[in-house]
């Protein structure tokens, strides 16, 4: 065989395998539905058809061990279909032990590859089912009639009936075979350029579908058809996409700051009247003719300056509008590349409940809740060995028998469901039985007997801290190991896993009546949202599911206790540490109060001291170049929204590297405040008629360090701007009395005020609003709608500077 000719086969072989795991699941769904529903047409009709496909394809590339199994298993369904063959657990059986052998035929691989010898036993057992049994054996099942059979085979010998059966198959798979061979050849000639050479192609194998085979040319235009991406092409579309949306918002600060470029234009525009008002006062109205008109000529061109600044402005803001909601879609679309289905991962656990809970002797109904609720497929490739160990720890721990079920007033049949679903931006997935849940004395017992704890700490424990010990290491109810439970390492592997994704366990229990098991996720590993704080002059990212608190803690709190510091937090002493020490960077200026972040989990608390806190943001995850390697403390990277790159911060390692100076008694103090100079701060007035606004505003302010004075109208504004010197004036537009348009019209006519910044707040979000309210003098204009806290933290910034002169 010549290499191309290898190399054909290989293709196919991958070809045969992959159409072999689809059209198996597609049996071994249809199969666990017969098993309960013996005479369902519509999972017979499709068991037949997955069946005949895997017959078709095997014979094409030459594959007759997959051709004997797919044809066995095809007759008995059309027996079933003809009423020949009444299907029963021990058909559902064999009929399943072909599904493993075809996935195994399809793997082609000597360390799973089936033999020949099993293969024909398994064929003989099939085909015993639709022909004469000689034996009296459990396995006997009886040849009944119906009228749906076809005359031939209505009648009495049972050799008569077998025979007209075999041949009615046989018909049946040639004409088909006739078929798909004539479509194939019309798509190849019909498809197929010109062959340079007249070696022929392969022949191709048959759409696994009940549809033609020469539909693939509008398969083409399927919306909903199915195309295999490289995960690294994904990971690289979804990391530009993130960098494209940081690049569209750069325009709106660019936009801002042609807000400013205006606000110059226009008060460069008022000196000039100014200083034609001076000449024309000093030469009492008669100003030289040339001089008056070239003082015309420069006002005009201010003025034309205005109105084209004013129009280019706007256009800039619909350009900045369009482009940010643009680039959001192409990374929304991009991140869910990324997602998928959580059936896609599921179709094998009722296979392996079934199986499982028949060597168990257990009648379990097992339900699957969210099938397409969409996961992260890195999130879903992990959740395989952890939902295992869950449905396997229900069977075998919570599940009784049916008598004892049945003694204790329930049906025979247990319950068991395996649920997703998505809940306040979190994946929820919970795996729950109505079984017999944990009795909290066994518990208690077996936490003694493993010496985890003695009877007087046990006995104080509550329900919750009890059940915690289930996801300990090595802990099992199991006095003894078993081939399916007893070690303690199902939930302990369930639990590690929920931790790497910053996740949570929790176990609901209800003695006698079941247990649910929660996980919860999150929806993503692509996008972090977390806590940015700045050390050392830069930027940190914290995720938010590992920041218990934030602190501004008085220097007066931080006490000193066997050499370290500590504060209070919670009824408790919580130790601080520097941020500065951990990430190997020079301590800064020490304040007079200390930023703090509280992290930690079960193994201990800290408070990490930073110099301040950033805001909260959603990150798009960049992983870190591998030739790196492991980097200590620090997790992935990311960009901020101006386009600046910020490290995420692994907390777990973070943690465990304050264990290690605790233990080495190398941990540093965080510095105490050096005598400190009172400092003049900034004075904000803010105008707003919304209680909720007005405080959230004036919150946001203050602990931003600026001196906040509130007005509840623009006629209490009015009255607050003629008493007082402000560095800011921040106001809304509706209010009663007197509006925000007023309040800055009178701002900007009045001598002594009208070089104030005004910032407009408003919920009026309209392009003619906006106009409205810079024409009307406003430097700033900043919608509710789209209102966040760094949005008015930074504009304020961007008007007066920072808080502190």
């Amino acid at each position: 065989m010549s290499s191309d000719d290898d190399m054909s086969r290989q293709s196919l072989l991958a070809l045969f395998s992959e159409e072999a795991h689809l059209q198996t699941r597609v049996l071994s769904d249809g199969l666990l539905t017969l098993e309960r529903a013996p005479a369902d047409a519509a999972a017979l009709e499709a068991c037949m058809r997955a069946a005949h496909s895997l017959k078709g394809a095997a014979r094409i590339i030459g594959l007759q061990d997959g051709v004997d199994v797919a044809n066995a298993m095809e007759e008995c369904f059309v027996a079933a279909q003809h009423g020949v063959l009444a299907l029963t657990t021990v058909h559902i059986d064999a009929l399943l032990r072909g599904v493993d052998l075809l996935l195994r035929v399809a793997d082609d691989k000597p360390s799973v590859r089936a033999g020949r010898a099993e293969i024909e036993a398994c064929v003989a057992h099939l085909s015993g089912f639709v022909g004469v049994s000689t034996s009296t054996g459990a396995h006997d099942v009886p040849v009944r009639t119906s009228g749906d059979v076809p005359p031939a085979a209505q009648v009495e010998s049972p050799d008569a009936l077998l025979d007209a059966a075999i041949a009615l198959l046989q018909a049946q798979a040639q004409a088909e075979a006739q078929v798909q061979a004539e479509a194939q050849i019309e798509a190849q000639v019909e498809a197929a350029p010109e062959p340079r050479t007249p070696s022929p192609a392969p022949v191709p194998l048959p759409v696994p579908t009940t549809a033609p085979a020469h539909a693939g040319v509008n398969a083409q235009r399927d919306p909903d058809r199915i195309l295999r991406v490289r995960a690294d092409n994904l990971d690289r579309l979804l990391s530009l996409s993130g960098e494209s949306l940081v690049e569209s918002r750069w325009l709106k600060p660019f936009a801002e700051s042609m807000l400013r470029v205006k606000r110059t234009q226009r008060e460069a525009a008022r000196a000039l009247d100014t200083v034609y008002e001076s000449l024309a006062q000093a030469f009492e109205g008669q100003l030289d003719a040339r001089a008056s008109t070239a003082l015309d000529s420069v006002r005009d061109a201010f003025g034309a300056i205005q109105q084209q600044l004013a129009s280019q402005i706007d256009e800039l803001d619909r350009y900045d509008r369009r482009s940010t909601n643009l680039a959001q879609q192409l990374y929304d679309e991009a991140l869910q590349c990324r997602m998928r289905a959580f059936g896609d991962e599921t179709h094998v656990y009722p296979r392996i409940v079934r199986d499982l809970a028949r060597s168990l002797g257990k009648q379990v109904r097992f339900t699957i809740v969210g099938e397409g609720t969409q996961v992260d497929r890195d999130i879903l490739d992990m959740l395989d060995a952890p939902l295992g160990h869950l449905l396997r720890n229900a069977l075998d721990h919570g599940i009784e028998t049916p008598d004892e079920r049945v003694a204790r007033g329930k049906p025979a049949e247990a319950s068991l469901t395996l649920e997703a679903r998505h809940s306040a931006g979190k994946l929820l997935i919970s795996v729950s039985d109505d079984g017999r849940g944990i009795d909290l004395a066994d518990l208690r017992a077996a936490i003694v007997r493993r010496h985890l704890a003695d009877e007087a700490t046990v006995a104080r424990l509550s329900e919750q801290e009890l059940l915690e010990f289930l996801l300990l290491p090595g802990f099992s109810m199991r006095a003894q190991v078993t081939d399916v439970s007893g070690r303690g390492v199902g939930l302990d592997a369930v639990h590690d896993m929920v931790k790497t994704v910053r996740g949570t366990v929790r176990i609901v229990n209800d003695p006698g009546s079941g247990m649910r098991f929660v996980l919860q996720l999150p929806l993503t590993l692509s996008v972090i949202r977390s806590l940015l704080v700045e050390v050392g002059g830069e930027a940190y990212a914290l995720p938010l599911g590992s920041v218990h608190r934030t602190l501004a803690l008085a220097r007066s709190d931080i006490d000193m206790l066997e050499g370290q510091q500590h504060f209070p937090f919670e009824g408790k002493r919580v130790g601080l540490v520097s941020a500065h020490q951990l990430l190997g960077l020079e301590a800064g200026e020490a304040a007079a109060e200390v930023a703090v972040v509280v992290l930690g989990d079960e193994r201990g608390t800290y408070g990490v001291a930073v110099d301040r806190f950033l805001g909260e943001r959603m990150l798009v995850v960049q992983p870190l170049d591998a030739r790196l390697g492991k980097i200590k403390d620090i997790a992935a990277a990311a960009l901020m929204d101006n386009g600046e790159a910020v490290l995420i911060v692994d907390v777990e390692d973070l943690l465990r590297s304050v264990d290690k100076l605790v233990r080495e008694g190398q941990l540093a103090r965080v510095r105490a405040a050096s005598g400190t100079v009172a400092l003049q701060r900034k004075q904000v007035l803010i105008v707003e008629d919304s209680l909720t606004v007005r405080e959230l505003e004036r919150k946001l302010l203050e602990k931003r360090g600026y001196a906040v004075t509130v007005a509840v109208d623009g006629m209490d504004g009015w009255n607050a701007l003629r008493g007082a010197r402000f560095d800011l004036v921040v106001t809304d537009i509706d209010m009663p009395r007197m509006d925000g348009i007023e309040l800055v019209t009178m701002i900007r006519r009045d001598p002594q005020l009208k070089a104030t910044p005004v910032m407009i707040v408003s919920y009026k979000d309209r392009d003619e609003d906006r106009r409205r309210g810079l024409d009307a003098g406003a430097d700033y204009y900043l919608a509710k709608g789209t209102f966040h806290d760094e949005a008015l933290l930074d504009a304020v910034h961007d008007l007066i500077g920072e808080a502190n002169q």
